[in-house]
């Protein structure tokens, strides 16, 4: 009888030890960071202002488009970030990722958080030239938001992310996706990519990408191609920080770690940060530990201790 009691005992103390252990990889942080440098980078706080509504498209743009600026405190020049919201590129908006827009300012980084067009309405490549657009927006307008051009990255989730990391991969090399909006100012220094679909031509079909490319990928292999991020992998590719659940069934892991392989295969710098127990909107909402990995590799790559 006693026997059986403590061994009772014992099973309640390890179920609650094991619930805590992931009830904390939930909410707080569970992850593997492979290519951890280990180094862990000061990141002093400041405030900042909020400039709304700000025109980044031309005039003649087929829908006027706006970013919100988050302008930390200091004369500058400061480092910037330009930031996309996921949403499947049909829906959400740019307030759905101003938690990570806020902790980049407080973190001194002039904060660009744009919106783009929305499938179906719009069909690729329209999203791609909204986001180039607001690269030009933020080059040209450096000096007056007080931005160092030399130092701009990019920050994007899930479908914000497919676009930045399409944007900095064709940045500068003359192809299709290139030529009309983009050149080597739309090449940031560094890129955070979390949740990213990277490679389309891994969905034979599926809603969401048949309304951002307008068919199956049996009418459309070109397009698939062409819209997905790891097919336009080079050398000179910037770094990349990576993030993922490993729980994700709407863009599976394999979406991150052959993206991560590709680039590595062109000894390009990357740090993949895998967030275990986490699907694709949980690696979102609790974000927290890859939002802070992720502005430490900005601070590293865009040299914010120089700042």
């Amino acid at each position: 009888m006693r026997k059986n009691l403590a061994q009772g005992r014992r099973f309640k103390r390890l179920t609650r030890l094991l619930g805590f252990t992931l009830a904390n990889c939930v909410l707080v942080s569970c992850s593997t960071h492979r290519g951890d440098p280990g180094i862990d980078v000061d990141m002093p706080t400041s405030g900042y202002r909020v400039m709304d509504a700000q025109r980044f498209t031309p005039p003649d743009w087929p829908e006027a488009l706006h970013a919100t600026v988050f302008q930390p405190n200091g004369d500058g020049p400061h480092a910037a970030v330009l930031l996309s919201h996921g949403g499947g590129w049909r829906s959400f908006s740019p307030e759905s990722i101003d938690g990570t827009a806020k902790y980049l300012a407080e973190h001194g980084f002039v904060v660009v958080n744009i919106e783009h067009r929305f499938a179906p309405e719009y069909r690729f490549p329209a999203q791609l030239h909204d986001v180039q657009q607001a690269m030009h927006w933020i080059h040209d307008n450096a000096e007056r938001l007080a931005i160092d051009p030399d130092r701009i990255g990019a920050f994007g989730f899930s479908a914000g992310a497919h676009l930045l990391s399409l944007m900095a991969l064709v940045a500068g090399q003359g192809g299709e996706l290139d030529e009309e909006y983009g050149g080597v100012r739309t090449r940031p220094a560094a890129v955070v990519a979390g949740a990213t679909p990277t490679d389309l031509r891994k969905w034979q079909e599926g809603l969401l990408v048949e309304s951002f490319i307008g068919g199956t990928q049996a009418e459309m292999p070109d397009a698939y191609a062409l819209a997905s991020p790891v097919v336009h992998v080079h050398a000179d590719a910037p770094p990349f920080f990576i993030f993922h659940g490993t729980w994700d069934k709407l863009v599976p892991t394999h979406h991150a770690t052959d993206f991560n392989d590709a680039l590595q295969s062109f000894d390009i710098t990357t740090e993949l940060y895998l967030q275990h127990l986490r699907g694709h909107y949980t690696s979102f909402i609790f974000r927290g530990s890859a939002v802070r990995e992720g502005t430490q590799f900005l601070y590293r790559h865009l040299q914010m201790d120089g700042q």
